[in-house]
């Protein structure tokens, strides 16, 4: 089958722009001019782009979709905003499913509370125990049966990687913490293996309705209370299902140490020789987030005092890090605080670039950090749409940062002049999964339109105007950066590749800057068999 996409223009991900692509059996076959493609393939079928946009199909570096597909299935409190809306949602959900024994599910954000802490006795109205997953997936908000459920009392201790929220008595008062989150968590019921497969496959839906065609799961394995998902993508991959090219990180149990090592190859071993998923990423997660001060930092939170937590020892994560690259595996980190990203820097010292080891979310980058990305061949992982002023930020980062600290925060603009290499990614369901929104905030650093923090009192000022980037690097980061970190043969537009391709309903590049959010997905391409769109 041929197929001419023609009637627009064509970013090529690769530094420029073309007119139109020439698609045969799933394959690019040749990008150019219009009327010379026509005379290669004079039998052609076309696809209109009617003014539009060809991109490579998007790839999201960092996203959850298992635990999104399933969330989207329970309790969802990402779609409101604010307690009396949460509770609103709560008790429809409870009313609609009296045969459940939990309430559970999750979504909602800590700037919707007072110091960013709900309590457990807004949910005891409820008959049964709560147990609801903060947006940011670092905390979970339960009530009293929850709590009693699970035998948490005053004399309860924190967890070594977390921390049970308590009452001025001691009291816990219904938030728990990063590792305190499983006191609870555990004790929910366990979804089916169908109930994963189908979660998985709402979620491709989803993601393809975004013109996202590839992804990095970002933690397959078993945390905060989520099963491993290993088995579900080894299921979509042997029966078909999985359409898309994703690359699962392979979950790095911070309570463990370099004995875990040979499990994770063999859990690598067990997806090799499948088409579309490879588990050749290892995941760790060396800090918390900054909100709940377990972000780690160098120097002292202002106003709380501490420094925040480092899960893995750094002199300890130096030999897990040589070792698995050792062994061929790439490392995936997550590091909110500027101690976790210069740990992990730390790390990848004497590290195979050929490995492309990336850092995911880099919110603040002490200045004398930034080259050292570029010099180790490390990847930046970018998760733009945080880059703004909204509630969660001007009430409960920046006043606890102080300066010169936040003005350290996504640092874009420096990494790409240091050379730094990127990708980008969503951490979907934490933030939405739409890369065009994630590529407004790049180029704006201010609010998407429709954004549940669209109309904050600052959302529309510009957050650290000074990191914003252009227009193609942001498409890029999410694109060919995305694909290159995927080692993906999509991302771009150039013969040989595979037909990866995303219709957008118009040129972001014709628009003025401020509505890059109005673009809309109109088609999605993978093998250049249509995956979604009319």
């Amino acid at each position: 089958m041929t197929t001419l996409f023609r009637g627009g223009r064509v970013f090529t991900a690769l530094g420029g722009f073309a007119e139109a692509v020439l698609v045969r059996d799933g394959v690019i076959a040749a990008v150019g001019d219009e009327a010379d493609l026509v005379r290669q393939a004079p039998r052609h079928e076309s696809v209109d782009l009617d003014g539009g946009l060809l991109v490579p199909g998007f790839t999201d570096a960092h996203v959850h979709p298992v635990q999104a597909g399933l969330e989207r299935a329970k309790c969802d409190l990402s779609e409101v905003y604010g307690l009396d809306a949460y509770l609103g949602e709560v008790a429809r959900y409870a009313a609609g499913h009296p045969d459940k024994d939990w309430i559970d599910g999750g979504g909602w954000d800590m700037s919707a509370f007072p110091g960013g802490l709900p309590h457990r006795s807004q949910l005891d109205f409820l008959d049964r125990p709560a147990y609801l997953i903060q947006r940011d997936h670092h905390a979970a908000w339960v009530n009293t049966r929850a709590l009693e459920r699970a035998g948490i009392t005053k004399d309860t201790p924190d967890p070594p990687d977390g921390r049970i929220e308590r009452d001025q008595d001691g009291t816990p008062s219904g938030v728990l913490h990063e590792g305190a989150m499983d006191l609870v968590g555990l004790l929910t019921p366990r979804p089916t293996a169908q109930d994963a497969d189908d979660a998985l496959t709402v979620a491709q839906e989803h993601l393809f309705s975004l013109g996202i065609t590839g992804w990095q799961d970002a933690i397959v394995g078993s945390y905060a209370g989520s099963d491993d998902q290993l088995p579900t993508y080894l299921s979509a991959a042997r029966s078909g299902r999985l359409k898309a090219r994703v690359v699962g990180a392979l979950w790095w149990d911070r309570t463990r140490g370099a004995e875990q090592i040979p499990d994770l190859v063999e859990r690598r071993a067990s997806a090799e020789g499948l088409e579309r998923f490879r588990a050749t990423s290892v995941k760790i997660m060396q800090d918390g987030i900054t909100e709940n001060f377990t972000a780690a930092t160098l120097e002292p939170y202002c106003k709380c005092g501490g420094t925040g937590l480092s899960y893995v020892d750094p002199g300890k994560l130096k030999e897990y890090v040589r070792e698995l690259d050792r062994l061929g595996f790439q490392v995936h980190f997550h590091a909110i605080g500027e101690r976790a990203v210069r740990e992990a820097l730390d790390s990848f010292e004497g590290t195979d670039p050929a490995n492309r080891h990336h850092i995911a979310h880099l919110q603040i980058i002490e200045p004398s950090d930034v080259p050292r990305f570029a010099a180790l061949g490390v990847t930046a992982n970018l998760q733009p749409l945080w880059a703004t002023h909204h509630a969660q930020m001007d009430e409960l980062t920046l006043p606890f940062l102080g300066e010169p600290r936040s003005s350290w925060q996504y640092p874009f603009a420096d990494l790409l002049a240091s050379g730094a290499r990127f990708c980008a990614g969503s951490d979907w369901p934490v933030s939405s999964a739409d890369p065009i929104q994630g590529v407004h905030v790049a180029v704006n650093r201010t609010e998407p339109g429709g954004s549940v923090h669209a109309d904050y009192p600052t959302a529309q000022t510009p957050f650290l105007p000074g990191q914003r980037i252009g227009l193609a690097e942001a498409l890029t980061a999410y694109t060919a950066g995305s694909a290159w970190i995927n080692r993906s043969p999509a991302g771009v537009v150039e013969p040989g590749r595979p037909a990866d391709l995303v219709v957008l309903d118009r040129d972001p590049f014709t628009l003025p800057e401020s509505e890059i959010w109005t673009t809309r997905v109109r088609r999605t391409f993978v093998d250049g068999e249509q995956v979604y769109g009319d």
